[in-house]
């Protein structure tokens, strides 16, 4: 599958302000949300172009972007032969557009002047906030052979699933005939489509849309031309396109998770730290590429672990880890327990100088004093949690919020640079 780099431009959706991931979005954009201890969201689609030989890549930003600026100047540098690039586009004025991205659609069409300065065959559209691995080459090649105009990767899901996306029925030969946005469980029957025998199986009978497209170049423009009021793919854009243009189905069956809430980056998180996880993160073939901190390894004195992500330079003395991910420079101190927690760690040590350390911002030390206790919860980066604290939902509370933490979809969350003081009971 050669010449791939001419052929295809990715456009990295960025998202909007990532309410949903609220208090994780608070100091950056959904995209640099940590990930499994050392990565961010933005990793998993980057890394899945660079493993398809695609590495012309525009991110497309405008909340918070700082972070993410930041994290992919320093981790995506291709050399001067392969030029290739990894480019943050953010919301600006122009001639032609005084408003910020009002959508998916509208992000790429104000977008499409500098995408419109290389030469390509075909538009990879992709999401900046979902964890799975695809080769996007298969998709395209997928795209040829069915001489589509847009081809949408889809994945089966089941009855119970399905009222959470937007719905595709095809026919023959994968062509999509009709697209129902997020259909109630009642308007369900009648909207099932051709799946596999274990999909059927398995219940998932009807095609979700995974928010990934392949656009051919002439029918991204003319669409977003033709519409110039529609400012979102999945809602206005795709559905209009089924009648006029040849669109197919890619369907896929690995795995794959949109982390658009805080339940499900808790559990995507999680499920990493599994024994057998669904996704893997360990295959030499598909690595997952993230900025090289050049950070000595994971250091556990006396300690119980179980079930878990340890990311390097963290320090653990004494303690029980069970079902958790703990990220980069984490100190755990003597005698502390942590369950089904994501601890996101710090961007610097608790023994560094406060003058001298990069970032400013922050606790002094942050990790975890002696005798904590943390279960259920999302610590995000560079807390401080002092001695003898308690940190679980006791009550079963689903939404609620307080000093220093907020509770979201039952889980405690932390937000960045909070220090909790000794003997604190959240």
């Amino acid at each position: 599958m050669a010449g791939y780099m001419d052929e295809i431009i990715a456009i990295i959706l960025g998202g909007g302000a990532g309410t949903r991931l609220f208090p994780l979005t608070k100091h950056r954009a959904k995209p640099a949300v940590p990930l499994a201890g050392k990565y961010r969201l933005i990793d998993v689609p980057i890394s899945n172009c660079i493993n398809s030989d695609i590495s012309r890549i525009f991110v497309l930003t405008q909340f918070n972007s700082a972070s993410l600026n930041r994290h992919i100047a320093r981790a995506y540098r291709f050399d001067q032969f392969r030029q290739g690039f990894v480019a943050i586009l953010a919301a600006e004025q122009t001639p032609y557009s005084r408003d910020w991205f009002q959508g998916t659609a509208d992000a790429v069409r104000q977008s499409m002047i500098h995408v419109s300065n290389y030469r390509y065959d075909y538009v990879l559209i992709l999401s900046g906030d979902q964890l799975y691995t695809m080769d996007y080459r298969e998709m395209v090649e997928h795209h040829k052979a069915h001489e589509a105009d847009i081809t949408i990767a889809t994945i089966p899901v089941t009855a119970d699933e399905a009222p959470g996306f937007g719905i595709l029925k095809t026919e023959e030969h994968n062509v999509i005939s009709e697209f129902y946005e997020k259909p109630a469980p009642e308007e369900l029957p009648g909207k099932e489509s051709e799946v596999s025998e274990e999909m059927q199986q398995q219940g998932r009978i009807y095609l979700a849309s995974m928010g990934i497209y392949v656009f051919s170049r002439g029918v991204l423009r003319e669409l977003l031309e033709a519409n110039e009021k529609a400012h979102d793919f999945g809602k206005e854009i795709i559905p209009g396109s089924i009648k006029s243009h040849r669109v197919v189905s890619f369907p896929f069956t690995g795995y794959w998770s949109d982390i658009g809430t805080i339940r499900s980056f808790y559990e995507a998180n999680l499920m990493l730290a599994r024994r057998y996880p669904d996704f893997d993160i360990y295959n030499p073939r598909r690595p997952l590429y993230t900025n090289a901190r050049m950070l000595p390894p994971a250091k556990v004195q006396s300690s119980y672990i179980q079930d878990s992500i340890i990311a390097e330079a963290s320090i653990i003395v004494n303690s029980q880890i069970s079902n958790s991910v703990i990220g980069l420079r984490s100190v755990i101190g003597h005698n502390t327990t942590i369950k089904n927690t994501i601890f996101m760690g710090a961007d610097y040590f608790p023994w560094h100088d406060v003058s001298l350390r990069d970032p400013a911002e922050g606790p002094a030390r942050p990790g975890v004093d002696e005798e904590s206790y943390i279960e259920g919860a999302i610590i995000d980066r560079n807390v401080s949690i002092g001695k003898r604290c308690i940190i679980k939902n006791r009550d079963n509370v689903q939404e609620g919020e307080g000093p220093n933490f907020y509770i979201r979809d039952g889980i405690v969350v932390i937000p960045k640079n909070v220090e909790i003081p000794d003997d604190t009971i959240i």
